[in-house]
């Protein structure tokens, strides 16, 4: 029987927080971005927060817990936006921002704790070795590394570098799993895939160890184009110049830039669509030439030479999910989708969206690498009217081959490809065999029968029932 009082009095000598406004403020993600979720998980707060300075700390934490059945949610800054980090049963939340010390940094890869901020992180690796991480969360000033790993997927950089769980763009993890006597385990190669994007299900990551790429005062910059699919083909054409190094290839369409990009707005016209960019400093001749051959693109903005009167910030803050955030600030009944358009036929998938869904579903595109091919990335955004409206949009998407990764659910299945992940699963059983870490957030855990015909309902879900 889950002993709350046992626990905290247990672990009172750490550093735990008390008062119910730091209870409520560390049991919150950025979940408020679905309408969806913010209805089902608004009141969903731990009982007690406990901050570990040292993996010694993490065990004991989990070694108490476990002994008073309390469930652990673990969580770094909280930016994720699908409830990664709530505590849909209550119980403890684990917050990792102590943990943020950078061990070694040497050319080409980095050692550090989760709980240091991926802008820490780069300044420590750019000051050691002159190098950067391949890629990072559009929150990038707020995010941890061991957040990214554990709930993300991929971000800026992920047009040269692919996702974050491709082969190599992550070199090890360390783990500590919830028995009662915890273990530490490390994993490299097939065995990151057991705890990478899982949330904290099954086991707390510790130490990360992470590829760098040469760091470069990126050039960043926004081009504007009269026709949407244009920008698009731009797009797709930049992204296969292997000889211009970017970092970010964006669209956004029309009126995106103009209705929800505040400093941008006096620069582009309602019907302007835009592109944002980062190329590498030595491949902006190579940019500039690729650019002139497009007649239909302009160059309104560079971050090296501009005449701009008020900067407008890092443009990959405008970029991945930074997009919905600055339109849910003009407009709050913005939401968004999370599409995957592939590498075969995607401008046509774009187009049949375009055609039925256009002003109410706008397109915004991050063009990724797979497999070493150029791939769409869609976050689009949706006016949000009804959750049966929002769900005939995406089954649309679906209909003409667009995939759908489902940013309105909580489970891991839900907001991937809606099967279960048998190496997660099958680590889960063994590292967290009560399965108190993190509950409610893996389907195959809870419910293996689940047929994925509606919204997965926890049913230990705080209030439920």
């Amino acid at each position: 029987m889950t002993d709350i009082a046992a626990a905290k009095a247990a672990l009172s000598h750490l550093d735990l927080a008390e008062k119910e406004s730091d209870v409520r403020a560390s049991s919150r993600d950025f979940f408020w971005y679905s309408p969806v979720l913010k209805d089902r998980l608004d009141h969903v707060t731990a009982d007690f927060v406990v901050r570990p300075k040292s993996e010694a700390e993490v065990i004991e934490v989990l070694r108490v817990c476990h002994a008073h059945d309390v469930p652990v949610t673990t969580r770094g800054a909280g930016t994720g936006n699908y409830g990664q980090a709530m505590p849909l049963a209550g119980g403890c939340v684990m917050h990792l921002r102590h943990m943020t010390k950078v061990k070694e940094v040497h050319p080409g890869r980095v050692i550090c704790e989760p709980g240091v901020l991926l802008k820490d992180l780069d300044a420590a690796c750019r000051e050691a070795a002159g190098h950067e991480l391949r890629m990072v969360s559009s929150t990038w000033s707020t995010a941890t590394i061991g957040g990214f790993v554990a709930g993300g997927s991929g971000g800026v950089g992920s047009v040269t570098w692919g996702a974050l769980r491709d082969l190599g763009n992550i070199i090890r993890l360390r783990v500590v799993t919830m028995e009662a006597e915890p273990r530490i385990l490390e994993f490299r190669g097939e065995e990151l895939a057991r705890v990478s994007h899982a949330y904290g299900t099954n086991g707390i990551i510790t130490e990360v160890e992470m590829p760098l790429a040469p760091a470069y005062d990126w050039v960043e910059m926004f081009v504007a184009c009269d026709d949407f699919m244009e920008a698009a083909v731009l797009a797709q054409d930049l992204a296969a110049e292997d000889g211009i190094l970017k970092k970010l290839i964006s669209v956004f369409e029309a009126p995106v830039p103009h209705a929800y990009f505040q400093r941008v707005r006096p620069h582009v016209a309602e019907g302007t669509h835009m592109l944002g960019l980062m190329v590498a400093p030595q491949s902006m001749d190579g940019f500039l030439t690729f650019l002139a051959r497009r007649p239909g693109a302009r160059l309104i903005y560079r971050s090296d030479d501009h005449d701009w009167p008020r900067s407008p910030g890092p443009v990959f803050e405008y970029g991945w999910n930074h997009t919905t955030l600055r339109a849910l600030k003009v407009d709050p009944s913005i939401t968004y989708l999370q599409v995957r358009y592939g590498t075969e036929g995607a401008l046509e998938k774009m187009a049949a969206i375009r055609d039925r869904f256009a002003p109410e579903v706008l397109q915004h595109l991050e063009v990724m690498k797979e497999g070493g091919r150029t791939m769409f990335a869609g976050l689009s955004l949706v006016k949000f009217t009804t959750e049966a409206r929002l769900d005939e949009i995406m089954a649309a998407h679906e209909e003409i081959g667009a995939m759908i990764f489902n940013p309105h659910r909580y489970t891991l299945e839900e907001g991937g490809r809606q099967t279960v992940d048998d190496r997660q699963l099958a680590f889960k059983r063994e590292a967290d065999p009560k399965g108190l870490l993190n509950p409610g957030k893996m389907i195959a855990w809870d419910d293996p029968h689940w047929g994925y015909d509606r919204m997965y309902a926890y049913p230990k879900l705080q209030g439920a029932g």
